[in-house]
């Protein structure tokens, strides 16, 4: 009787101790932490450059990017970034794509968005885009503090986080890289399985804000 309420304990054991530790996995290690600030205070959108008075990187999550005169070599890059960022996350309030293009190319903007939009069908209203000079372009991107560089056209393939306080946010950690500043657009792999794992830790970290916000003005 002892010999087979012990087998019992062993069997109990054996099947729960693997499904706990596949839930503590599965739940992603970066949902335990806030995601590392890298650059503090980066540079506000130019405001002689925007169209829309109400645009700007302040009090929103921000995926940015730069692509200055490259714009008609970046379809591949939008149609990454909007099928496996843009697409899981735009319902999200205070979400928000915004790129730098030189002022030359904005007319390729809608012709881009069109085909992005009929591609997927997705509601691509919180695609932005700033039009301003290359000087412009690149005295923002500095202010970012990374050791990427943009190109000759003032462009990159790299966006990044930008949270609502206006710091750049990615990974001191990284196994590949050590700091991760931004994400490559053009690697599939490394949007599914770095960047949407980070996305999804910084809007968790404002929403939990806003809950316990909440919850204390009830309390009041």
């Amino acid at each position: 009787m002892k010999k087979d309420f012990y087998n019992k304990i062993v069997l109990g054991v054996l099947f729960v101790f693997p499904l706990v530790v596949y839930l503590f996995f599965a739940s992603g290690k970066n949902n335990f932490a806030k995601l590392p600030i890298l650059t503090s205070g980066i540079a506000e959108l130019p405001l002689q450059s925007n169209e829309l008075s109400e645009l700007n990187l302040k009090d929103k999550i921000t995926i940015l990017g730069y692509w200055g005169g490259d714009l008609e070599n970046k379809k591949a890059e939008a149609f990454n970034l909007n099928e496996k960022i843009y697409k899981r996350f735009f319902e999200f309030s205070d979400f928000q794509f915004v790129f730098f293009i030189d002022l030359e190319h904005k007319p390729q903007v809608e012709a881009l968005l069109q085909n992005l939009q009929e591609g997927v069908g997705t509601d691509i209203s919180r695609w932005n885009f700033v039009s301003t000079d290359t000087a412009q372009i690149r005295s923002h991107f500095e202010s970012l503090q990374t050791p990427l560089q943009l190109d000759e056209n003032a462009s990159t393939p790299y966006v990044f986080i930008i949270d609502k306080d206006l710091n750049l946010r990615g990974r001191n950690d990284d196994e590949d890289e050590g700091t991760l500043f931004g994400f490559d657009a053009r690697s599939v792999a490394q949007l599914n399985k770095k960047m949407i794992d980070d996305v999804k830790v910084i809007l968790a970290e404002y929403r939990l804000a806003l809950k316990i916000y909440n919850q204390s003005n009830r309390e009041k």
